[in-house]
C-alpha cells in the first residue's frame, strides 16, 4: 500500500478501537475523505480482519471473535434468564398505538434482567436500516423491528436487508408475504384481519346488513380491508359503497379527513349503509359530530365501531371499538427474542415462528 494509504487506515482502525463502533458517513466527514474511498479502506481492513462491517457502520474486532460474527451473549444469560443483555428496538414513534407496545417490551425485558435501547424512526425513508445499525454499532445482541413499510408489509425489492442482520431479530407489528426474504424472520403482530371481521360480526348480529369500512392509507389498512371483505362476502352482506379512489398526488390530512366525511355521509344518506368501522378512534372522534351536524345520527342511522381503542371510552358517547393487544404484542416480541439469545423455548436452531395476537372487541353502551 502507498504510504498515504496506510496512514489513512491506521487513523481508521485507531478511531475505531477507541470508539468500539462509527458510521461511515460520521467518519468519512471527520476524515475529510470521500465515502467511496474510506469504504475501499474499510473493505481491505475487513478482509485482514482489522475491523468488522454492519450495515452503515464498522466496528472494532473483539479479540477471539471472527470477523461478522453475531456478539455474543454474556455468559451470565441463560434458560429463561438475560441478565447482561441489550435489546434494540425500532419504532416509528413512542407515542398512540406504539407506546403500548413498547411498554409491553420493556417491561418484559427488565422482568428478565436485560436492558432495552430504542430507536425512533418518525415514518421517514430508510431511517429504520440507520437506527437498526445504530444500535447494533451501540451493543444491541438482538433486535425488535418495526420498519416504514407503508402496507404493513414490504414492497417489492423493500426490506430485503432486514433478513441479513447479524442478530436475532423479530418483526412487529409488521409481516413479509412468502418468499420474501423478511418471511424467515420470527414474527409477533395483531392479526387486524380478524379485529375488523370481529367487528362485522357484532354488527350483523345487531341487524346491520350494509356496513363501511372508513380508514385512511396506514399500515394497518390492508389487513383491516381484507378481513372486513372477508367477513362481507362469509356472511353475505350487501357490498357498501366503494371508497373513492387515491387521485393524483399526496393529500393533506385534511383532505384525507375532508374525503373520510363525504364517503361515510353520501354512505348513509344514499348507499343505504347503516353501520360503519372506523380507523381510527381520532378520526371516530371528530367525524361523528359534522355527520350529526349534517343530520346523520349516530348511532340511529349510523352504529359506529372505532379501531385501536386508544381514546374510544373517552367519546363524550364513549364508543364501541376493536383493541389490538398492542401491550402483549410487544411483551410476546420481546420474550421470543430473548429466548432466542439464551436457549430457552424456542432454541435458536428450532422453526421460526409468527405469532398473531386476536384484537378484543368492547361494546360500550
Amino acid at each position: 500500500m502507498r504510504p498515504h494509504v496506510n496512514q489513512r487506515q491506521a487513523r481508521v482502525l485507531e478511531l475505531v478501537r477507541a470508539r468500539g463502533s462509527v458510521r461511515v458517513a460520521d467518519l468519512a466527514r471527520e476524515l475529510g475523505i470521500s465515502p467511496v474511498t474510506l469504504r475501499r479502506d474499510i473493505e481491505a481492513m475487513a478482509a485482514r480482519g482489522e475491523v468488522q462491517r454492519v450495515h452503515g457502520a464498522i466496528s472494532r474486532v473483539e479479540q477471539g471473535r471472527p470477523p461478522g460474527t453475531p456478539r455474543p451473549v454474556p455468559a451470565a444469560a441463560g434458560g429463561r434468564g438475560g441478565a447482561g443483555l441489550v435489546v434494540g428496538m425500532v419504532v416509528p414513534t413512542t407515542e398512540y398505538y406504539y407506546a403500548d407496545v413498547v411498554r409491553g417490551a420493556r417491561e418484559a425485558v427488565e422482568a428478565r434482567g436485560a436492558r432495552l435501547t430504542v430507536g425512533l424512526t418518525r415514518y421517514l425513508p430508510g431511517e429504520d436500516r440507520t437506527q437498526a445499525d445504530r444500535l447494533l454499532s451501540t451493543g444491541a445482541h438482538g433486535l425488535l423491528l418495526t420498519p416504514n413499510w407503508e402496507a404493513g408489509s414490504p414492497g417489492p425489492g423493500e426490506g430485503a436487508w432486514t433478513a441479513g442482520l447479524p442478530v436475532p431479530t423479530v418483526l412487529v407489528e409488521r409481516w413479509a408475504p412468502p418468499g420474501h426474504p423478511a418471511a424467515a424472520l420470527d414474527r409477533v403482530s395483531s392479526d387486524h384481519a380478524h379485529g375488523a371481521a370481529r367487528a362485522v360480526q357484532h354488527l350483523v348480529g345487531l341487524g346491520h346488513r350494509r356496513i363501511a369500512l372508513a380508514s385512511r392509507t396506514t399500515p394497518t389498512t390492508a389487513r383491516l380491508r381484507a378481513g372486513y371483505e372477508a367477513a362481507v362476502a362469509a356472511l353475505g352482506l350487501e357490498p357498501a359503497p366503494p371508497w373513492p379512489p387515491t387521485g393524483p398526488g399526496p393529500l393533506s390530512d385534511a383532505d384525507l379527513f375532508a374525503r373520510a366525511l363525504e364517503y361515510l355521509y353520501g354512505a348513509v344518506t344514499t348507499g343505504g349503509v347503516t353501520a360503519a368501522l372506523i380507523h381510527s378512534d381520532t378520526d371516530a372522534i371528530m367525524l361523528i359530530p359534522r355527520l350529526q351536524a349534517r343530520g346523520v345520527r349516530v348511532p340511529e342511522d349510523l352504529a359506529v365501531i372505532t379501531y385501536d381503542d386508544e381514546v374510544a371510552g373517552m367519546a363524550d358517547v364513549p364508543l364501541s371499538a376493536v383493541a389490538p393487544a398492542k401491550h402483549e404484542v410487544g411483551a410476546r416480541a420481546a420474550n421470543l427474542l430473548l429466548d432466542r439469545l439464551t436457549g430457552g423455548d424456542p432454541l435458536p436452531d428450532t422453526p421460526r415462528r409468527h405469532l398473531d395476537l386476536l384484537p378484543r372487541l368492547t361494546i360500550r353502551s
